[in-house]
């Protein structure tokens, strides 16, 4: 897939890992519709540096924890930059919970936001991508749906869903739609923690080093442009997965 000329829609798309994926995607050409919830500053600023730079892009709000306010989100894009025949589903949360204390309220939160959204988004998504063009998706996942974290239960829930949901929705929209996914590993700091925090994690994994949102972009843009790759999740996790 030729990403120029392409309108992309990345939720969570103004912060952190997300507004490196908008970036990459404008800079190889895509119209990006950058989607936020309330970094609205982040937002406008990222937005006037692609207009900048030559590209095309637009911003929109849309509380994401609401799955059936969620897929309407496809309907805002395209009409602010055309159909959309990419979608990042990359918006999360990571709540702090265990075993011993969730609360079906949290778990239901979380599974809301990290994985009925996404399927509504995807379902939407996948009912107006025109036939001549086809389409991407690929779904932000976490490397640790294989060895959970002890102390975010219904996150690493809600990601072991996007792993699945990411092999049947491929099976499912082929051939007029890849569906792929990225597993991410120690790539920044989690919110309300410093680089030493995540200097730490990283000096357990083989390459021994944090990874930056950048080779996530590129991950992302590579399951995008290659069209023969549909139903597999890449681990961008500098080894993690081999200790």
């Amino acid at each position: 897939m030729d990403l120029a000329g392409r309108t992309a829609i990345v939720t969570g798309g103004a912060a952190r890992v997300g507004r490196a994926i908008s970036a990459e995607l404008a800079r190889r050409g895509a119209a990006v519709f950058i989607h936020y919830h309330q970094s609205s500053d982040k937002a406008e600023s990222l937005h006037r540096e692609i207009n900048a730079a030559g590209g095309v892009a637009a911003i929109g709000s849309l509380d994401l924890s609401d799955p059936e306010i969620a897929r309407h989100l496809v309907d805002v894009a395209s009409a602010a930059l055309g159909p959309p025949t990419i979608l990042v589903n990359n918006a999360s949360g990571f709540p702090l919970d265990t075993i011993e204390d969730v609360t079906l309220e949290g778990f239901r939160a979380a599974q809301d936001l990290m994985l009925a959204t996404p399927l509504l988004l995807t379902q939407a998504f996948a009912r107006q991508v025109p036939e001549g063009l086809g389409g991407a998706i690929v779904n932000v996942t976490d490397a640790r749906t294989a060895k959970p974290y002890r102390k975010h239960l219904s996150y690493v829930l809600a990601k072991g869903g996007i792993d699945t949901l990411t092999r049947a929705s491929a099976l499912s929209l082929a051939p007029l739609i890849r569906v792929n996914a990225v597993a991410l590993g120690v790539i920044l700091p989690p919110p309300g923690e410093g680089d030493g925090y995540a200097g730490q994690l990283a000096a357990e994994l083989p390459l021994s080093r944090v990874g930056g949102t950048q080779v996530v972009a590129d991950a992302v843009a590579l399951l995008l442009e290659n069209d023969f790759i549909t139903g597999e999740i890449i681990r961008v996790d500098g080894g993690g997965h081999l200790v």
